[in-house]
């Protein structure tokens, strides 16, 4: 009876209906059937049939009512594959229209050019793209700025300030040296920050702010080679010493109490003459200690290659390539030794 009821208010409902809908759904519905005639164990929808029902959703507003053979969703989704089949298909046949994507090779010379150049701007490396024959706008040039990583750049302008500033600075400090005899011996040296090189040394068992001084004025009998000496707040020095800097038209640059790393040059010389002499020899005077430091320091001046140096000596030793038998010279009494080839 329902179904009976049903046929009727279909048939009503069409004779209401344009000629146009009609023809429509009645197409529709004979596309399904061909669908379900076709010999196959499992139902399989063609190209051809997604294609046809994708037009269809775009022409005919009621064509969920005719949809059997899947769901509306599905039609919505081949809708939107063959959307982006189509723009595909046209960016790669069309013409590129706008810029130039920005390759990979010059966004890494940018990076590298404002990480070694901290006071450049984008029209200035632009300027040097451009001159290498890449083709950019300086727009480009300062979006990418903006993303350049910013952790390399603190410590590489830290490092430019110092290179910069290292043939004019100078620093001075003391370590203790105990003998055989349990006397303690105080080392006083200045060392330059350009070549690391030790410009002056001397040994005492009462270290007073006069012979500081007269160590300074020995150090540098003339012009000063350098325009800044770096020291610590030792008492030591009291108030002579700094007026005694001064005269010399020398700045003094006083580091922060208990802050050895603010005079980090002189630190590191000090450890490397405890690790390489003081940790194994026990000196019996002044005398005594005094001949040893002039020894290490012959040595750490024109033997020991520095890392800093791109391993060579602060006074530039001279390589001996070439096929000659190594020799091994003794330094330092046989603590350490220097190679070379024989004639």
């Amino acid at each position: 009876m329902f179904g009976f009821v049903r046929l009727w208010v279909g048939i009503l409902v069409r004779l209401f209906r344009c000629r146009r809908c009609l023809l429509i759904e009645n197409l529709a519905l004979r596309q399904q059937l061909a669908v379900f005639k076709r010999q196959n164990s499992r139902l399989r929808l063609a190209a051809a049939d997604k294609l046809f029902w994708v037009l269809l959703r775009r022409f005919w507003s009621p064509w969920k009512n005719a949809l059997i053979v899947v769901s509306p969703p599905t039609v919505v989704r081949w809708h939107r594959s063959g959307f982006r089949m189509y723009w595909q298909l046209i960016s790669r046949v069309r013409k590129p229209v706008g810029r130039r994507p920005v390759t990979t090779e010059i966004r890494d010379l940018i990076f590298k050019m404002a990480t070694e150049n901290p006071t450049w701007r984008a029209p200035r490396i632009h300027g040097e793209l451009v001159m290498l024959g890449f083709e950019v706008s300086e727009r480009s040039v300062s979006r990418w700025m903006g993303r350049a990583p910013r952790t390399p750049e603190s410590g590489q302008r830290w490092l430019t300030f110092l290179s910069n500033h290292r043939e004019a600075i100078a620093a001075m400090d003391f370590f203790s040296v105990p003998t055989v005899t349990f006397a303690v011996l105080y080392c006083f040296f200045i060392i330059g920050h350009d070549r690391r090189r030790i410009l002056h040394l001397n040994v005492t068992r009462h270290p007073t702010s006069a012979w500081i001084a007269q160590q300074l004025r020995e150090a540098f009998p003339y012009q000063p080679p350098v325009k800044f000496l770096i020291l610590d707040h030792d008492s030591k020095y009291g108030s002579e010493v700094p007026a005694a800097i001064r005269s010399m038209g020398i700045g003094a640059i006083r580091t922060a109490v208990a802050c050895p790393w603010q005079n980090g040059v002189a630190e590191r010389w000090i450890g490397s003459c405890r690790r390489e002499l003081l940790d194994y020899v026990i000196p019996i005077n002044e005398k005594h200690l005094k001949r040893l430091l002039s020894a290490y320091i012959t040595y750490y001046h024109q033997d020991r290659t520095h890392c800093g140096f791109e391993k060579q000596t602060p006074e530039k030793r001279m390589g001996c390539a070439g096929e000659g038998k190594v020799i091994a010279w003794p330094r330092v009494g046989g603590l350490h030794h220097r190679y070379e080839r024989a004639a």
